[in-house]
């Protein structure tokens, strides 16, 4: 299972909200390279980063930051956010990113997803199925819809689509532990996706959990920046 840091940005800085909330803000760095450097220097190969002012706006706003990162380091980084129209996509991947989210365009903008994983493939493009309740949320979780996260995940993998990215919105940044049920059951009626589980990862046990039950990667935030959880405590399973 591959560990997978986050950082979220807002206005350049290494943020975390509490359920998606945006006045729910917690500032931990304001320089989000030294982050992304510290991760690397301690075994971390990958990277889940977030334009939420992009998320917010509905297009990417943070790319100059990615382009840093990219550049600078050699994590593998997932980039989300905002990513809205055919030349948000492009210019994520020209600032650095191997792999894009798409969660808002897949449940708004169908065509463009579809075109978009035919253009760069089952390997770049991840679908972002964030949730609360089972029901999923876009644009930066500020929205929610009446789409069943199971029917959501089933129909795009008929599309093609290989990895997934959900997080309970309930469950993050509340260090409460994560929504294992949820996993399990998207797993059991998608058992050929790469399930990358997000929100609520508070300890080494919540690890253990995910990867027995067959999750592709870990995303870990809060748990990160508040030493619930600490880099050395990661090593074993890099």
């Amino acid at each position: 299972m591959r560990i997978i840091p986050a950082i979220d940005i807002i206005n350049g800085e290494c943020v975390r909200l509490s359920k998606g909330d945006y006045n729910q803000k917690t500032i931990y760095n304001s320089n989000v390279l030294d982050v992304a450097k510290n991760f690397e220097d301690n075994g971390i190969q990958f990277l889940h980063l977030v334009d939420l002012d992009g998320a917010k706006q509905n297009r990417i706003i943070n790319y100059k930051i990615l382009e840093k990162i990219s550049s600078k380091t050699n994590l593998i980084i997932d980039f989300g956010g905002g990513l809205k129209s055919e030349e948000d996509i492009k210019i994520a991947f020209e600032s650095g990113a191997k792999q894009v989210t798409l969660g808002s365009v897949a449940v708004k903008n169908p065509e463009l997803f579809l075109k978009s994983l035919e253009k760069y493939g089952s390997e770049k493009i991840i679908l972002g199925a964030d949730a609360r309740k089972e029901k999923i949320a876009i644009s930066g979780w500020l929205e929610e819809s009446e789409t069943n996260i199971y029917d959501f995940i089933k129909e795009k993998t008929k599309a093609g689509i290989q990895y997934v990215i959900s997080t309970d919105i309930d469950k993050d940044g509340m260090l409460e532990g994560p929504s294992f049920d949820l996993y399990k059951n998207i797993i059991s009626q998608n058992p050929e996706v790469k399930l990358i589980a997000s929100g609520g990862v508070t300890s080494t046990k919540d690890l253990v959990q995910l990867e027995s039950i067959i999750c592709d990667g870990a995303i870990i935030g809060k748990a990160l920046y508040e030493n619930r959880i600490s880099l050395n405590d990661l090593k074993p399973f890099l």
